[in-house]
């Protein structure tokens, strides 16, 4: 696995840019990490504030810089403001395992934002970081996350491989292996 970051990479598909996480992008974080929707399906409490979600773009860009985690800002080509993320993490570099874990802001669901933005980091998880088996772990209950992750055939798996988790109910696993 290539696990180098000093050049992030920023992403484009037909409707989306994926870029690197900016100090302004705070306020939006904080909409992110504050929507009852997203944090009931990962795990997070509602206490998000303006000063937690400043402190969180740092906690991102020091785990970029130490190569543990990639983490992008999904925005429309329209508009440079922040929809929803995707990360890469969790990287298991001996047998070539990362998981994948995304959230969007609830406005944007429904609109084929996700599976577009999913498709390039997979595409770019495989092609340029060398994995050989992406994992995620939605919960069972997050029937759009599930669909979005079988539309682009990852399968369900009764492992728990590099699972993290703890405080997501009904967690279930489903991996996509390169071809």
């Amino acid at each position: 696995m290539k696990l180098d970051f000093t050049e992030f990479p920023k992403l484009e598909t037909q409707r989306l840019v994926l870029r690197n996480l900016e100090n302004q992008d705070f306020e939006l974080i904080h909409k992110l990490h504050s929507d009852p929707i997203v944090n009931a399906f990962v795990g997070r409490d509602n206490s998000s504030s303006l000063e937690k979600a400043k402190a969180y773009i740092i906690r991102m860009d020091n785990l970029i810089a130490k190569n543990e985690c990639i983490y992008w800002v999904i925005t429309t080509k329209e508009s440079n403001d922040l929809i929803g993320s995707v990360c890469l993490w969790n990287f298991d570099t001996e047998n070539k395992i990362v998981e994948i874990g995304y959230e969007m802001l609830s406005q944007y669901q429904g609109k084929g934002f996700m599976t577009e933005a999913l498709k390039e980091v997979v595409k770019h998880a495989f092609e340029e970081i060398n994995s050989a088996i992406i994992t995620a772990f939605p919960s069972s209950d997050n029937v759009n996350s599930v669909s979005i992750l079988k539309k682009l055939n990852f399968q369900y798996e009764d492992k728990p491989y590099n699972n993290t988790h703890l405080n997501i109910e009904n967690l279930v696993t489903y991996t996509l292996r390169k071809a």
